[in-house]
């Protein structure tokens, strides 16, 4: 089975969380649940609890919910049978949600942000933000729960007229009825059920909006995002191929960052409040960040520009091309993101030639 912990890139990116000097010990003896837990945010968060576990003497237990055990057991591998590390196999949508109880914290981190089935399966996308959401916020101890953070996502600000809008923690307009809306809509009512149990019961509830974010736990086989199929092509040593103009700009956050953003809004955010994670630093035009990944391999790839096929279901975002959810409000808790994207992508390149 695979010990996550023998790769140089992730021990060095769990180090690198950790030496930023949170209140760790607020951990300790602490049941943490992590719904979605293996994927792709969501593990590198379950990755930093074990690494505190195992290396650091923090008695964290993990709550570790997903759908098909095989999965968490191929990403956690020698972890998954460890004392500490409890599978948790609940539907989060259904009234049977019961284990969250249990929980100290709650990290929310289930759904399917995958823009190939926001037109054929939008149902599936909606029901883990809102109606999974409610049940995990209903089963919850609200008496004695100590944190529940929501990954959210920057697409709950829908579209402005101004192409350069930058974006605080406001939200602009959604059209209910277009396709997209399904995960930025069903996003929103989560946030709002997560503010209103702040204001009702006294849930101390944090909401985390999710900008572009990129690591070594990508899926290269299914993730249709572009930076994934960058990185694919150019661990392969093929030429990177772009299907638009490569024009649209996105603040890519790399993967360590964006957790130890998560952690700190875990133990510091304020209840009831949104907290944008980019890093506008690195606002990259697509065509660029293809250049920037078609020059990591030692014998270096080009980049080439080709239509989409018709029958591919990825349903692209026209809206938004230049916006930047600015991350201001993160920093002020004493947050920082060090890695820029030539890092920060030579570090996945190499965790996938490891």
């Amino acid at each position: 089975m695979k010990d996550f912990l023998s790769s140089k890139i992730i021990t060095s990116d769990m180090e690198e969380i950790y030496s930023r000097g949170y209140d760790w010990e607020e951990l300790s003896g602490k049941k943490v649940y992590i719904s979605g837990s293996y994927g792709m945010l969501a593990s590198y968060i379950v990755y930093f609890l074990i690494y505190l576990r195992e290396k650091k003497g923090i008695f964290v237990d993990i709550l570790a919910q997903g759908r098909k055990e095989e999965k968490a057991r191929d990403r956690f591998g020698i972890y998954f049978d460890k004392d500490y590390f409890n599978y948790v196999s609940e539907d989060i949508s259904s009234e049977d949600c019961e284990a969250v109880y249990e929980a100290d914290y709650v990290i929310h981190a289930a759904g399917l942000a995958n823009p190939r089935f926001y037109e054929t399966n939008p149902v599936e996308v909606i029901e883990p933000n809102a109606i999974g959401t409610y049940q995990l916020l209903k089963n919850c101890d609200k008496d004695n729960l100590k944190g529940f953070l929501f990954l959210s996502t920057c697409d709950v600000y829908g579209s402005v007229d101004d192409p350069d809008h930058i974006f605080e923690e406001t939200v602009g307009k959604v059209d209910p009825l277009d396709p997209h809306s399904c995960y930025s809509e069903s996003k929103r009512l989560a946030e709002t059920l997560l503010a209103s149990y702040s204001r009702e019961y006294g849930v101390r509830t944090i909401m985390a909006r999710v900008g572009h974010t990129y690591g070594p736990t990508m899926d290269l086989e299914n993730d249709p995002r572009v930076f994934a199929s960058f990185i694919k092509d150019a661990v392969n040593g093929n030429d990177i191929c772009l299907h638009s103009n490569g024009l649209a700009k996105r603040a890519f956050c790399y993967l360590s960052d964006a957790v130890a953003a998560y952690l700190l809004l875990l133990l510091k955010g304020k209840s009831g409040e949104a907290y944008n994670v980019t890093n506008t630093d690195q606002m990259i035009a697509i065509r660029d960040l293809a250049t920037i990944i078609a020059g990591i391999p030692e014998k270096k790839v080009s980049v080439t520009f080709k239509n989409r096929e018709d029958n591919d279901a990825y349903l692209q975002d026209t809206v938004n091309k230049q916006n930047r959810p600015v991350e201001d409000k993160l920093i002020s808790l004493g947050w920082s993101h060090p890695i820029d994207a030539r890092e920060g992508f030579s570090r996945v390149f190499g965790f996938f030639n490891e």
